[in-house]
Formats: structure tokens, sequence, C-alpha cells
């Protein structure tokens, strides 16, 4: 009988009958939980046969690649509990998603609550039968009458975008689901379900298409993940930036003005305005040359640096203004390359870093914006840096110390480094030239290792134009995201023709990196917002201190404890209302101030404040000089 071989993660080699299915090899090596695999890093069934040798890597639950693969198909289960209870309803798509699942619905009507609990209970009746879940192929024109028969109008024109002349569908006890998959081999798998919502949304992301109806769902192993997956989503439900910034003043998207396009209120501006004098000052110290550019530009600056090419569809119209066809900037770097262009550069002064605090514009799709997190205009915490070859190395690690060192100030824990690289099979997406590539993924892997900074290699996720590290942040929302990036770029360099004359005298290539340390202005407030749950520090906070009077007799003196409190630098407001003191107090808890100074008779007598702290309560009566000693202190350390 003919044998494969097959070689598992770490280098184990073992060889089977031709044939054997890959859930047959998991059972033969006693693996539990296996949800599907990778063979050669393609996702497969576990219902495929091996026909020859091959690298497999079986997937759990606890694989990203294993949890699409089980969310995926409880998305099919949903649509089949929702076929078996609205038969008329017609089918759009249900992709697995970060943390979870949905599947788009046309029934002519928005589900209502007790509907989703008809599915969600539909769907563990389904999943107990534990159904075999089958991959079947049919011709493409097969495919088309069934669903023209069924009047499923969507599938149809998702066939039209299949060129396949077979098309492959999944089925389980009669129901069937036009897909590419993979899927799990049963239904049975599929143990803790829970319909989280639904809304309304708009097939393909297109304002003038149907409105259909959405509903997202989450599925586990096990009831107990599926509980700590509920509590999570209250802690961001808790700690939801929108909601918190709503109710401390801190910024507002108004309609009239547009969607992603926030407004920062006085409050929201304040912190914003505090971190950008923390990040420039920070930057200057470390090297870095401030400059300041233009939102817009010629559309031929795009051209030069690729971004129309290959970022077009994120970008605005142009404008056509006289003879010049304008844009508004997606980004950055090909203004700061006109800079460094602006003069002759010699070996000796570099690295030249530059850096800006830059508003861009970005079109994104208006299902995906979601507060700060996601919008149309930005301030990005932008730099550039021009060197040679042999200071790439030094200038990733500096910027990796600058990383830990505002992650530090801003308290912010768990980080990893993501090494994006790219996929050398790929010539059509990544820039082509192996030396420079292996170069730069190199120097970037070699700078993590002599830092030791923690890092995961993810292949084919690079640059077009070069390696980059993303540093993920793990958020109080218990997702990780892209906060910072450092990314190295041969090609902006070629494109430009950018030079800097070397030591033999001769004109060399610079190498550019590009780098963001506290992302967008508008993302990074959101993570603190989250992190903190509106609580800032007192470095941060919008407002530091509140002077309470008990009693209108006491204003005056409020107002000159205020007063010297504001001398010495401090962000302070006087509660001036009639209402009493128990009331002040509870208002500037609500707003989270950090430090309320009470005052009345005693402490007018004494030049004192009843200090009372927004965490540790009544810290008793303080001299305003000793007040201020201590404020200025804690603002020193970031505490």
């Amino acid at each position: 009988m003919a044998q494969v071989v097959v070689e598992l993660p770490g280098g184990q080699r073992h060889a089977v009958a031709a044939g054997t299915t890959l859930a047959a090899l998991a059972r033969s090596l006693g693996l539990d939980g296996v949800v599907g695999a990778l063979v050669d890093g393609r996702a497969c069934d576990l219902a495929a046969p091996l026909a020859a040798d091959a690298r497999v890597q079986f997937l759990t639950f606890d694989d990203p690649a294993g949890r699409e693969v089980y969310w995926h198909s409880t998305a099919h289960l949903m649509a089949q509990a929702v076929k078996q209870l609205f038969p008329g309803a017609r089918l759009a798509i249900g992709p697995p998603i970060e943390d979870g699942f949905y599947y788009d619905f046309d029934i002519g009507r928005p589900f209502e609550p007790d509907d989703l609990e008809r599915i969600e209970a539909r769907m563990r009746e389904l999943a107990a039968a534990d159904q075999p879940i089958e991959r079947v192929e049919i011709p493409r024109e097969e495919a088309r009458r069934r669903f023209e028969a069924e009047g499923e109008v969507y599938k149809l024109e998702l066939l039209d975008d299949i060129p396949d002349q077979r098309v492959s569908f999944y089925r389980q006890d009669g129901f069937q689901d036009m897909c590419r998959g993979p899927h799990l081999p049963r239904t049975g798998l599929i143990r803790a379900i829970k319909l989280l919502s639904t809304s309304g949304a708009y097939w393909r992301g297109d304002e003038r298409r149907p409105m259909l109806q959405r509903i997202y769902g989450v599925s586990y192993p096990t009831p107990e993940q599926l509980d700590a997956h509920l509590r999570r989503i209250e802690e961001a439900r808790r700690r939801d930036h929108r909601r918190i910034g709503r109710e401390l003043g801190l910024f507002h998207i108004a309609p009239e003005v547009g969607q992603g396009l926030p407004l920062w209120l006085p409050r929201g501006a304040t912190i914003r305005r505090v971190i950008e004098r923390y990040i420039v000052d920070l930057e200057v110290a470390s090297g870095y040359q401030h400059v300041y550019s233009q939102e817009l530009a010629s559309s031929q600056l795009y051209k030069m640096s690729g971004h129309w090419e290959h970022y077009r569809e994120n970008m605005y119209p142009p404008m056509q203004l006289d003879n010049e066809e304008l844009v508004l900037r997606p980004m950055n770097c090909p203004h700061h390359i006109m800079i460094y262009r602006h003069g002759q550069h010699s070996y000796r002064e570099l690295p030249v870093r530059i850096a800006e605090l830059g508003k861009v514009f970005r079109y994104e799709r208006s299902g995906v914006l979601t507060g700060l997190h996601r919008v149309r205009g930005m301030a990005m915490n932008d730099a550039h840096i021009f060197c040679r070859r042999d200071q790439i190395k030094d200038e990733i690690k500096g910027v990796a110390a600058l990383i830990q060192r505002v992650y530090a100030d801003f308290q912010i824990t768990g980080a990893w480094y993501r090494l994006s690289l790219r996929d050398p099979a790929d010539r059509v997406n990544f820039m082509p030239h192996d030396e420079l590539w292996d170069l730069a993924e190199a120097q970037l892997r070699d700078a993590l290792e002599e830092m030791g900074l923690p890092f995961r290699e993810a292949r084919g996720e690079a640059a077009f134009y070069g390696p980059k590290l993303d540093v993920q942040v793990p958020t109080a929302t218990g997702k990780d995201e892209t906060m910072s990036t450092i990314q190295l770029d041969f090609l902006l360099p070629e494109r430009f023709a950018l030079e800097y004359i070397g030591e033999d005298g001769a004109a060399h290539r610079p190498v550019m990196i590009h780098r963001a340390v506290t992302s967008t202005m508008e993302r990074w407030m959101a993570l603190l917002i989250e992190q903190y749950e509106g609580r800032f520090p007192l470095w941060l906070a919008p407002e530091q201190v509140r002077v309470l009077p008990i009693a209108d007799r006491h204003q005056e003196y409020a107002r000159g404890v205020a007063a010297r409190l504001e001398a010495a630098g401090f962000r302070v407001s006087v509660d001036a209302s009639n209402e009493r003191i128990s009331y002040k107090i509870r208002h500037a808890q609500l707003l989270h101030v950090p430090y309320m100074a009470v005052v009345g008779d005693r402490e007018a007598a004494a030049g004192a404040v009843a200090v009372r702290s927004r965490s540790a309560g009544d810290l008793g009566p303080v001299p305003v000089a000793e007040f201020a000693r201590r404020l200025a202190e804690e603002v020193a350390t970031k505490a």
C-alpha cells in the first residue's frame, strides 16, 4: 500500500497510508480538541485525504485559524436554524470575525429579541444532533439553477464572482450553503452558543443596495469559556470610550459635521494637548526635528510614492483646482520625503529624524467607523528616519526604547511585537529585491532579540515596501490593538531618488524608517479612556483639582486657592454653585476629578484646604503650599 510522509510542527515525521484522512491521523496521534488543519500552510477540512507528502499542523480552538473554522461552522448552523424557522429567508454571507461570527439575512423585516431566542434554541438542538458536515462540489450551472429556483438572489450575485466551473457547498442534514470552507467535521463540536445582537447592514456595505438583517453571535467548546467571553463583553461595555467620552464631555461626533470626524470638546482637547506636548518634547529630546506639512497635495506626489496604486481605495476623490489635481493626504511620508529632499545631506549628519503630528484623511466605510477607534480624519504621531544601512539596527532599537518609555509613562503593560515579514513566493504584492528583504528582516529580528522583547513572526503581513514591527497592546476590553509601528522602507528612497553624500564622496541611497509611537491621537485617546475608565492620572486629567467652597462666604478664599494652584501650573476650577457640599463632591466624583479641595471657615483661617482624593477619600486638612508640592510630585512621577 502506498504511503505518504507527514511532517508535524517540531519536525516529527509519520508515515501513513495514502488516502488517510486528517481526522484519522489526528485520532491515531491521540490529539484532542482538533477542529481543523493546515496542510502545507493551506486550511483544509479534517475529512480531506492525504494524497502526497505534506507538512501538517492540526488546529484547536486556541489557534486563531482554528477559531475561524469553529465560528464559520457556527455561522452555517445559524443559517440552518433561520431557514427552518423562517422558510422564506434569503441568505447572504456569514463569515467568522474577530470575536465570533455573523450572518446577513433578508426576511423582509428586522429580527425581534424573541426571534433571536428561538434561533439560539434551535441552534442548540441542531448542534446536539451531532450532524456530519460534508463538503460537496457541483457544476456552477447546477448551482445557478438551484439558487434561481430557491430565490436566493444574494447567492446568485456571489456565484457570479466565482470563476471556477465547479462550486463547493457544505451540507448538514439537508441544509447546504455555498462556501469554500473549511468547516468542522460535525455540529456536535459546537457546545456553547450565544446570539448577541442584531442590526441592519447594507448588502455588500453599499448604501444603495438592500438593507439586510445581521445577527452577531459567538460560540465556544465549553460553557465556561462562553461565560468568560460574556464577562469580557460586559467589561467592554463598561469601559466603552464612546459612553465614557460622552459622560465626561471629551469628544462629540456631530452628524452635521460628518461621520468619523470627531469634535474635541474642551476637556478632551486638554488631554490631547497634554499628550501632544509630552510626545513632541520627548521626541525633540531624542533627536527628532519637528515639522509642519500641508494636508493637501498634488495627486502626482502619491503616484510617485505608489500610494495611488496600492492605497487609492482608502483615499478621498481628487479635487480639480486650476491646473492641479489635489487630494487630501492619507499619509505623511511623501511630505517628509520632500522635506528631506530640500537640501543636500552628508553621511555625517545621518540619521535625519523628521517628526510631525500630521493630520491625515482616510476613507473608511461607514460600517466600520467606531468612536475614536476608526475615524476618517486623524492626527498621527508620525516620524520618518533617513539613515545609512549600518545604522538600521541602532535606529530600530532607539525607536523600540522610545516606545517602551512611552508605554511605561502611560502605564501600558503586556505589549508584544509582531514581526511582519514578506511571503518570498509572492512576487506581486511585495517589492522584488531578495537581498534588501533579507537584510531588513534580519536587522529587525536581531534588534528584538538583542533587546529581549517578546515577538511573534507573521509571514506575508509585511507592507509592500518592506518588513515592519507592529506593537500589539492588550486593551482593557480583551483585544490586541496595533498601537505603534516601525517599518523599514527601501522602496520610497528609490522612487524619490533620495541621496546622501558618503565618506567616499559619492552619492548613496538612504534607508527610510517609518515609525509611529502613540498611533493617532484619536486611537491613543480611545485606548487611554478605556484603560483608565475615564479616571485619568493626575498628569493627564483635564481638571486636576476642583475647589469646593462650603458656603458663599468662602467663595473669595476658594478663588484665591485656585489662583495659587493655577500659578503653580495646575488645571483648576471652582464650583461656585449654590448646591450643598455633598452634591458638589458627588458631581466632581462623577467627572473623575483627581482631587477636591474643600474650603470652609477653618481652612480659610489656617490657609489650608481639606483634601479629598478621587480614589482614597478624605485626606484631611493640608496647607495650600504643601498641597501644591504634593501635586507637583505626583505629576512629575506620572504616578
